[in-house]
């Protein structure tokens, strides 16, 4: 997949010379419905015998439109994981442009001319409510005014699971409530983060649980407080683990939120290493205990309820 960074007004050497599908949204996670675009380009582009491009921004809008809390955006799919995703689904040009106030204050129409026409599009693939052009106003529905004929228009109707729309908004909630399980469903693939192992208080290696302590970038969404099955992989290998999000109540040591990982079968120093997590089931929330022998008795059953997850799914190693 080829990735093209674009900052507005854009060099127009950086533009594909070629004829493309082009599916447009901002795609943050990726979902369900994010894939049923896709997909659907995808099958365009076959048909067509044309390569299928995204076209996505650097970071959400309402860091431009709106004003942001100081932790700014959370994201499900951070760019770098988005290029992933998409690189999965046979995307074949990956667009990013900067989204700055610059960019935002494009008359629909410009849009369309710079953005559509001025990158190729012979097809162009949106989901329903895919808005464009300054203060958003244009939509799929007004979108064949803009076009000059010049393109084709498919539109994807909403994707609903239990009668609800999905939504980035509506996983967002749910990673919060640590409802992980619900969230994958949503998603159609398994939560993944990234993060840095760093040095923690240590504790976890007296009780004979080590942990890996992994900060994440604030950008990051992780799930909420619980503890949950995982695998985690050191070194481009995937082990099973279990993981922590909480603020070891029991010892009463910090305020911090924090997330630690004990990893299966694993003894080895990783401090600087970068690692990714996959979030595969929530066990239960965090509780306080009455010292670390009632804690040491828990953790064992989190482990032995882990190992029978993994037991019965299918292989989640890749």
């Amino acid at each position: 997949m080829q990735i093209v960074h674009l900052h507005h007004p854009y060099d127009t050497t950086k533009i594909i010379n070629q004829s493309i599908v082009l599916a447009l949204g901002f795609f943050d996670g990726v979902h369900r419905g994010h894939q049923a675009v896709i997909k659907r380009g995808k099958e365009i582009a076959e048909t067509q015998n044309l390569p299928l491009a995204v076209m996505t921004f650097n970071q959400h809008p309402a860091i431009v439109f709106e004003q942001v809390g100081p932790q700014g955006i959370q994201y499900l799919s951070p760019l770098k994981r988005k290029a992933e995703l998409m690189a999965q689904l046979g995307v074949d040009i990956f667009y990013i442009v900067d989204f700055t106030s610059n960019f935002a204050n494009l008359s629909p129409q410009a849009f369309v001319d710079q953005y559509i026409i001025g990158l190729h599009a012979k097809f162009v693939v949106a989901g329903f409510d895919y808005t464009f052009g300054k203060q958003a106003v244009a939509n799929m529905t007004t979108m064949p005014k803009f076009s000059h004929h010049q393109f084709e228009i498919e539109t994807v109707s909403e994707e609903d699971d239990a009668d609800l729309k999905i939504s980035s908004t509506r996983i967002r909630k749910l990673l919060s409530a640590g409802a992980i399980d619900e969230a994958n469903h949503l998603l159609g693939y398994t939560y993944e983060t990234q993060g840095l192992v760093v040095h923690g208080l240590a504790r976890g290696r007296t009780l004979g649980y080590p942990t890996a302590n992994v900060i994440t970038s604030q950008a990051q969404q992780i799930p909420g407080i619980g503890i949950y099955s995982v695998q985690i992989n050191v070194n481009n290998h995937w082990y099973e683990a279990m993981a922590s999000v909480g603020y070891n109540i029991t010892f009463d040591e910090t305020k911090t939120l924090t997330l630690e990982v004990n990893i299966f079968d694993f003894d080895e120093f990783i401090y600087g290493e970068q690692v990714k997590i996959r979030w595969y089931h929530y066990l239960r929330g965090e509780i306080k205990f009455s010292g670390a022998e009632a804690l040491v008795a828990q953790l064992d059953q989190d482990k032995i309820a882990t190992q029978k997850y993994f037991a019965t799914q299918p292989k989640k190693e890749v």
